[in-house]
């Protein structure tokens, strides 16, 4: 059985399922089914062409595994892909037809300073630039209707000037309160088409329903500017993969926590900008689910970033709006926004490729740049001489260079500190494992900062949660951060190196739609109402049952965001059942009251109810993964890795320590790990403190409880 092999409790089913992950420095493999096995597989990213690592991991996987790609139901696939390309500014060559007087949007944006005290802030060009804006006649009012009808002929002749004195390749169409009424981009779209069939092009009240034209307009340009990219990137893996011999099923990650068919997803890339961060997400509510624990801290954090996610009540939570290629450290405010559903969750530069360096203050500071895969770090001896948080993990004794992804990838520890040398200690004056600890402590504190924030701005108490950590880098630094936070308890699951990929198989088919349409309550018609919301549950169904579902298996939710009258804020309020909603229409003003309660601790203002957005989830059937991992017999009996020490430093100072190392794949349940420790899988290390001790609980998890906390305390 090939090392990092392990078995899980499964349903009778034992199609093979594989998901992919593509990383900012590693790709991630899991395969799953076969009589309940669990294959896992991690290698670094082809960034020119990253169809190629994923190509290449099936290819070994199969031949490792002694399968064949036909043998596989499904694939569903995470990529960064997206993302990358709106960052590298890498897409098409983007033009926006818009409302007369309206094609400075883009530029004046909302008119706000993420630093008020910064006079030399920038902020992130558009994609469409000036030049490649057009306007048109036409004008919608708030409330949908025409004041001025759409000219065509401007439609007409604007697209041809772009596209031909241009070289437009795709086209977004935003027209003011077209959320209310998207006629007139709907008959845009068609005399477009009419001279250009074959160019893509983004309605603005299709990738977003919402009011708000800055963001709606930039969300159509971005996704008319990723749209030829990802559709050619999704046409060439789905055809390579057919040439292959598959064929089955072919399925995308959302940002949302859902899976969506290739179509669905080519045509609307701004939904998957998050997909495998979301993946991760949702594997950590299934563990939080599995193991009765339903608050937890969703830890992820791998080659590039780290990402952190508040789980509640075993459920994810989500937002409808994040922001991409932010100019300043990773400021808010300084990016993209993007109106879209997503997995609430907080992102950092912080991960094994971030870049050391001195600041202007002449102290340490780490990412948010990162070496990424090519060249990636100094140790991994493919050219980089930069210092990076693997080169310190290195030299603190926390990697072996040996057993880097189960001896596939040897890394080279004297370049590791020759950087670290160069770039921190020299110039600080100080020993080069001062200087590796200073750059581990540094990820570490800027992790526990921002998830701080994050918590504090949601009312969360990280003392009575569980943290659930993975990715390649982050059970290295999981038990420092939970420390910081004083989060008392650590889980580890089986496969946290590709646990983004793992969860890409727990994500069901779902979709998301929104409308911006306010009214008071007071005014509505149940009937009102029920037509409203039937009509966006019609649009949320088409793409699942396109995929072949039928209405039947579909699990609806609806959401409404609802204020009193005057306030500039609303809250979420989710209506307790879809198939019922005369009858919760007439609880709704009670449902409201209560979910104000909840977040503001009161609820007797008297003024008048306004629902503001309207929002549908469909959900498709749950795929068939079971609860417990284990490790199977035959994968113990082949891990017989040898157990030793490995001088190690532990802070706070340098505490050099004799660690014991540990082989993951022999632990049984039950056993533990007193700390210092190193436990060894294949995709990472779990770094195990002094004070700290690891237990194995009855799924094969690595449960570790901190000092002051415990592994066995009340479940949450």
């Amino acid at each position: 059985m090939p090392s990092g092999e392990v078995s899980l409790s499964t349903s009778s089913d034992d199609r093979l399922r594989l998901g992919v992950d593509i990383g900012g420095t590693f790709t991630d493999f899991a395969l799953f089914g076969g009589a309940g096995t669990l294959a896992i597989h991690k290698q670094l990213t082809t960034p020119d062409d990253p169809s190629e690592a994923v190509l290449d991991g099936i290819a070994f996987m199969l031949e490792r595994d002694g399968h064949a790609l036909r043998d596989i139901s499904e694939i569903v696939h995470g990529t960064t892909l997206v993302t990358n390309s709106i960052i590298e500014r890498r897409g098409a060559v983007t033009g926006l037809v818009t409302t007369r007087g309206f094609k400075d949007v883009l530029d004046m944006r909302e008119e706000k300073r993420y630093d008020v005290f910064d006079l030399r802030i920038t902020f992130p060009s558009p994609v469409v630039p000036r030049p490649r804006r057009r306007e048109v006649t036409e004008r919608m009012r708030y409330d949908g209707q025409v004041t001025e009808p759409l000219v065509v002929a401007e439609v007409e002749r604007a697209a041809q000037e772009l596209v031909e004195q241009h070289g437009v390749e795709a086209l977004a169409v935003g027209f003011l309160h077209a959320y209310a009424n998207p006629a007139h981009e709907q008959a845009a779209r068609v005399a477009i088409n009419a001279l250009y069939p074959d160019l893509p092009v983004t309605l603005s009240s299709d990738v977003f329903g919402g009011r708000r034209e800055y963001e709606r307009f930039t969300t159509a340009s971005l996704n008319a500017f990723t749209q030829p990219m990802f559709a050619r990137y999704l046409r060439r893996l789905e055809t390579a993969l057919a040439a292959l011999g598959f064929g089955g099923r072919l399925y995308v990650m959302s940002s949302s926590g859902g899976t969506l068919t290739p179509s669905v997803a080519a045509a609307l890339p701004v939904r998957v900008v998050e997909s495998g961060p979301a993946a991760g997400v949702q594997m950590s509510a299934f563990h939080g689910r599995a193991l009765g624990r339903g608050e937890l801290l969703s830890f992820d954090m791998g080659g590039t970033t780290a990402k952190g996610a508040l789980i509640r009540g075993g459920e994810t939570l989500k937002v409808y709006e994040l922001e991409v290629a932010r100019e300043h450290d990773f400021k808010a405010g300084s990016g993209l926004p993007l109106r879209t559903p997503v997995v609430d969750m907080i992102e950092i530069g912080a991960g094994g490729g971030s870049v050391a360096s001195m600041d202007a203050r002449e102290t340490v500071q780490v990412g948010p740049r990162s070496a990424g895969a090519q060249p990636g770090p100094a140790c991994y001896g493919q050219g980089g001489v930069l210092a990076t948080l693997t080169d310190a993990n290195v030299v603190l004794g926390y990697l072996d260079p040996d057993n880097f992804l189960g001896g596939a990838m040897r890394l080279d520890p004297e370049a590791a500190r020759t950087a670290i040398e160069e770039h921190v200690a020299r110039p600080l004056g100080i020993s080069v494992e001062r200087a590796a600890l200073g750059i581990h402590e540094t990820i570490s504190e800027d992790v526990a900062r921002a998830f701080r924030i994050h918590a504090s701005e949601r009312g969360f108490d990280y003392r009575r949660s569980t943290m659930v950590a993975f990715g390649g880098s982050g059970p290295v630094h999981a038990l420092s951060v939970a420390r910081k936070l004083r989060i008392p308890r650590v889980v580890f699951p089986v496969a946290a190196g590709v646990m983004s990929a793992l969860g890409l198989l727990a994500s069901p088919l779902a979709f998301e739609v929104s409308r911006s349409r306010e009214c008071y309550l007071d005014d509505l018609e149940a009937e009102q109402f029920v037509a409203e919301v039937e009509e966006l549950l019609q649009r949320a169904r088409a793409p699942l049952t396109a995929a072949g579902l039928t209405v039947s298996e579909l699990a609806p939710v609806v959401r409404l965001d609802m204020r009193y009258q005057g306030q500039g804020h609303e809250i979420e309020v989710t209506m307790p059942d879809a198939d019922a909603l005369h009858r919760d229409f007439a609880q709704l003003a009670r449902l409201f009251r209560e979910r104000y309660a909840e977040l503001y601790a009161f609820a007797t203002l008297t003024a008048p109810l306004v629902i503001t957005n309207w929002k549908v989830e469909i959900t498709g059937p749950t795929p068939g993964l079971q609860a417990g991992y284990q490790l199977r017999q035959e994968a113990l009996l082949e891990a017989d890795g040898v157990p030793g020490n490995r001088p190690t430093c532990f802070g706070p100072g340098e505490r050099w320590l004799p660690a014991q190392v540990v082989n993951r794949y022999s632990l049984l349940p039950g056993e533990q790990v007193v700390g210092p420790a190193l436990i060894e899988e294949r995709e990472s290390t779990v770094v195990v403190g002094p004070e700290d001790r690891v237990v194995v609980d009855e799924f094969g998890n690595l449960v570790a409880e901190l000092e002051g906390g415990s592994a066995t305390a009340d479940q949450d």
